[in-house]
C-alpha cells in the first residue's frame, strides 16, 4: 500500500533531480536543452504514485495525458518548428483519458467502432491537409479497423468467420498497399497467398471437423 509519505519522497526526489539535471545542462552544454527528457520521465513518478494511493486512475490519465501533449509541444517546437509533427501523436495521447472516462462503455463493440471510424477519419484528414502526396493514412486505418472486427467475432465465438473477414480485410490492405505505391509491381499476390491458409486451415480443421 502506497503511504503519504512515499508520495512525498517521489515528489521532492523528482524536484530535486529535475533541477539537477537542469542545473548540469545549463552548465556544461547550455546551447542544447536535454534536461526536458529526464524530467518528463521524473514528473511522472510523484504523479504515477498520488493517482494509485487515492485510486485516482481516470484523473490520471487525464493529467498523464496534458503532460505527454505538453512534452510533445515543447520538443516539437524546439527541434522543428516549422513541422508540427505533434499532432500526429494527438489522438492516441486524447483518446486514453476519453477511454478511461466512457468506463464500461470502453468495452462495448460501440465504442470500438466509434474509436475505430474516429481514428480513421482524424489521420485521413491530416493525410489530406499535412501530405497528400502519399495516402499513409491507410496504414493506422488498417490496423484500427482489427480492433471492433475482432471484439465482434469473439464475442459471438465465431472464429472461422473472423478468419474470413480477416483475411478479406488484409488482402485488401496488401492490393490497396501494392496499387498505390508500387503499381508496376505485383507483388500483393505472395502475402494474399499466405494469409488464405488461415481460413482454408480453419475450415478444415475446425469447421469440417465438427461436421463429421
Amino acid at each position: 500500500m502506497i503511504d503519504r509519505q512515499q508520495v512525498g519522497f517521489a515528489a521532492v526526489g523528482s524536484l530535486m533531480s529535475v533541477l539537477f539535471f537542469m542545473l548540469v545542462n545549463f552548465l556544461t552544454s547550455p546551447s542544447e536543452i536535454w534536461f526536458i527528457y529526464p524530467a518528463f520521465v521524473l514528473l511522472f513518478w510523484p504523479l504515477s504514485l498520488a493517482s494509485v494511493r487515492k485510486g485516482y486512475y481516470r484523473l490520471y490519465s487525464l493529467l498523464g495525458s496534458l503532460l505527454v501533449i505538453v512534452f510533445l509541444l515543447t520538443i516539437n517546437y524546439m527541434e522543428s518548428p516549422d513541422d508540427p509533427w505533434f499532432i500526429y501523436a494527438l489522438f492516441p495521447v486524447i483518446w486514453w483519458p476519453i477511454t478511461m472516462y466512457s468506463r464500461s462503455k470502453a468495452k462495448t463493440l460501440t465504442f470500438a467502432i466509434i474509436s475505430s471510424i474516429s481514428a480513421v477519419l482524424y489521420y485521413s484528414i491530416l493525410n489530406a491537409a499535412m501530405s497528400p502526396d502519399y495516402p499513409w493514412a491507410i496504414y493506422p486505418a488498417f490496423a484500427v479497423i482489427w480492433w471492433p472486427l475482432a471484439l465482434y467475432y469473439v464475442r459471438k465465438k465465431q472464429y472461422y468467420s473472423f478468419s474470413i473477414s480477416a483475411s478479406s480485410l488484409m488482402i485488401a490492405f496488401f492490393i490497396t498497399v501494392n496499387v498505390v505505391s508500387s503499381p508496376d509491381t505485383i507483388w500483393a499476390i505472395y502475402p494474399i497467398f499466405a494469409v488464405l491458409w488461415w481460413p482454408l486451415s480453419m475450415y478444415y480443421f475446425q469447421v469440417k471437423r465438427i461436421k463429421n
